[in-house]
């Protein structure tokens, strides 16, 4: 959710890359613990050519850099024959020795699963296709599929009313907090 840039409809990627960084630490909690900032436009050479990667990211827990390509449309199968040539100009050139290989997240605003999964069927490289939204989604839709996930997850247990209350007033009361923009 990067919902806190307040990204204009038909934003750019120059507008989420800008948006991300002028808003690092809000970025950085969404992305969860252990990540440390390297850089913006990382500068990567191959070939005498000079390459840049959007942002360059330390993940602490896995001991490996982190790169991620931004792209504000669908996801393209071509977007990730780039972001795994950063890969492997970062593992020849970066990594340190006691450095883990480095990983990818491709972050486009939609993507096909089923191109997804053609895309990354051969590919040896640890990357991820993330997809962003730019908003919350409404609270009701949110409420009805939390209670969908609770009912999946505890098919078997016998839910009272009175529990199935005290779920419903839990989830409303989390939906009412500050800050939930839906």
């Amino acid at each position: 959710m990067v919902e806190f840039l307040d990204l204009p409809d038909g934003h750019t990627e120059a507008d989420l890359h800008h948006g991300l960084l002028a808003r690092l630490k809000a970025f950085l909690i969404e992305l969860g613990r252990d990540f440390c900032f390297v850089g913006s436009e990382y500068p990567v050479q191959v070939g005498g050519r000079d390459f840049e990667i959007d942002l360059l990211f330390f993940h602490r827990g896995l001991n490996c850099l982190v790169a991620i390509e931004l792209k504000v449309d669908r996801f393209e199968p071509e977007y990730l024959g780039k972001l795994e040539f950063y890969l492997e100009a970062l593992d020849r050139d970066h990594r340190k020795p006691h450095e883990n290989p480095a990983m990818g997240v491709l972050l486009c605003a939609s993507k096909d699963s089923e191109v997804v999964e053609y895309a990354l069927s051969r590919s040896l490289s640890p990357a991820l296709i993330a997809e962003y939204q730019t908003q919350l989604p409404d609270k009701e839709m949110l409420a009805a599929k939390l209670h969908e996930l609770y009912a999946l997850n505890a098919p078997d247990q016998a839910t009272s009313k009175e529990e199935a209350a005290k779920l419903d007033a839990a989830i409303d009361a989390n939906l009412r907090e500050p800050g939930y923009g839906g």
